[in-house]
């Protein structure tokens, strides 16, 4: 032991140094806790309408989304309460109406080592949670072969719970910020916001509107549109069931110092081989009859020949069979463009395609009919049936088509169809997939969705 009083006090210097250190930062660690715990405080709430957004996270991604989410909610004046899978219990639930789910999946289909409690303990009990409705983001990586199997086995237990999906599972492979502003899009379709900047803007392509041609003059609905874009200095690709995001320029009115509109999605109705990318848009107008903020501007002020900044999504959830699978497609309204390009994609001499479609009259509401004759005729569509909501004689919805022919449904089924669903979420979807609990059963219908053999893209 040296007796130098000057190494001594270098030591004691470099004590000090390392204890201040310390203290700095502990004292960051304590501050970035209680700030946390400040955020998290805000966004709870503990009224009967509070969203419950519960998370399984291993990396820290899926909480900092739960929290994006809930900040979401509280943005447009909804309570909501951020809870962790550690603290997730069958009573929670239970008292829930809504919950939104942010489920990361580790390895070859694992959960997080948070959310072990919540598999044994509630995943692996019954339970009944019918008054509640519910939404999934997934987080998983594409190069394990059990894809988002935590959250798919979340999914499951609450179908089998008897709770309500919201709309269908959001995947996220790999932190894809596309997927990401889906997820943003079906929560915005919660809160009713329809300014909301995106959380992960996209990076646009150049495209041509080239064609807008108004397809149901005289309807006693909203008024629908084909329109048609070309890319401009670039050779897109895509597959039948893919989205295509489209940036919305801010009107003339829009707050100064306001960021920009967020993107709008739309289900894209054509394939690459057609040379352009053709959507169905509907003019949506607020109840005081001004026209909403994407579809006025591509149905009213977009200039023909002017350009728009577009990005195709892929969207897998959503993409076809193989081609020897028989296909129920099954939509209304302007959810017949995500069947269309379905349709496209499929031959004369496939497995067999049925398609059942609802709109409101059969004089002014027949999409693409000289189209769909002309697949039937060749045989690419083997088989079509629609209903019309306000005829006389008629006034069914499309969900009552599959109530009739629901032993034919069972029968296409039995010999590996898959279904897949287009359309509007409010109505539409509910209704049909409680027709198909009837006409195949609920456990039926859960082991379709499960093996990917019932798909729904609806909005």
């Amino acid at each position: 032991m040296t007796a130098d009083p000057v190494r001594w006090l270098w030591a004691a210097g470099a004590i000090v140094l390392w204890l201040l250190l310390l203290a700095v930062v502990v004292a960051s660690v304590r501050r970035a806790r209680s700030r946390e715990a400040e955020r998290s405080r805000a966004l709870l709430g503990d009224g009967d309408d509070a969203t419950l957004v519960a998370f399984a996270s291993q990396t820290g991604f899926g909480e900092e989304l739960a929290l994006m989410t809930a900040d979401a909610l509280a943005g447009a004046g909804m309570d909501a309460r951020v809870v962790s899978f550690v603290d997730l219990d069958l009573d929670l639930l239970r008292d829930a109406r809504r919950a939104l789910f942010v489920v990361a999946t580790t390895g070859e289909g694992d959960p997080p080592d948070s959310a072990s409690r919540m598999l044994r303990q509630v995943l692996g009990a019954d339970a009944a949670l019918p008054d509640l409705s519910y939404g999934v983001l997934a987080l998983g990586d594409r190069a394990y072969h059990d894809f988002c199997g935590f959250a798919h086995a979340v999914d499951g237990w609450l179908q089998r719970s008897g709770a309500t999906p919201l709309f269908d599972m959001v995947e996220v492979d790999d932190a894809d910020p596309a997927a990401v502003r889906h997820w943003q899009h079906q929560v915005n379709q919660i809160t009713g916001s329809t300014a909301a900047p995106d959380w992960t803007p996209p990076a646009y392509d150049r495209w041509r509107l080239i064609e807008r041609r108004h397809i149901n003059p005289g309807s006693p609905g909203g008024e629908a549109f084909h329109l048609a874009f070309e890319p401009i200095d670039h050779a897109p690709t895509w597959a039948a069931g893919d989205i295509v995001e489209i940036g919305v320029p801010a009107p003339a009115d829009w707050p100064e110092g306001e960021p920009p509109p967020g993107a709008r999605e739309y289900s894209v109705a054509s394939l690459p081989g057609d040379g352009r990318l053709e959507l169905l848009v509907r003019l949506m107008r607020h109840p005081d009859g001004a026209p909403g903020l994407a579809s006025g501007w591509l149905t009213r002020a977009a200039e023909i020949g002017g350009e728009v900044a577009m990005r195709i999504r892929t969207n897998r959830s959503f993409h076809g069979p193989s081609l020897e699978t028989p296909m129920i497609l099954i939509g209304n309204g302007t959810g017949l463009a995500g069947l269309r390009a379905h349709l496209k994609a499929r031959a004369a001499g496939s497995g067999g395609t049925w398609l059942m479609f609802g709109e409101r009259t059969a004089a002014h509401d027949v999409f693409h009919d000289a189209e769909l004759q002309d697949r039937l005729a060749s045989g690419g569509l083997t088989r079509l049936d629609r209903c019309f909501s306000r005829d006389a004689g008629d006034g069914r919805y499309v969900q009552d088509l599959i109530a009739t022919h629901a032993t034919e449904v069972s029968a296409w089924v039995d010999r590996g169809a898959a279904i897949y669903v287009c359309g509007s979420l409010e109505g539409m979807a509910s209704g049909v997939h409680g027709a198909l609990e009837i006409a195949l059963g609920a456990e039926r219908l859960i082991a379709l969705g499960e093996a990917g053999h019932y798909r729904r893209d609806v909005y």
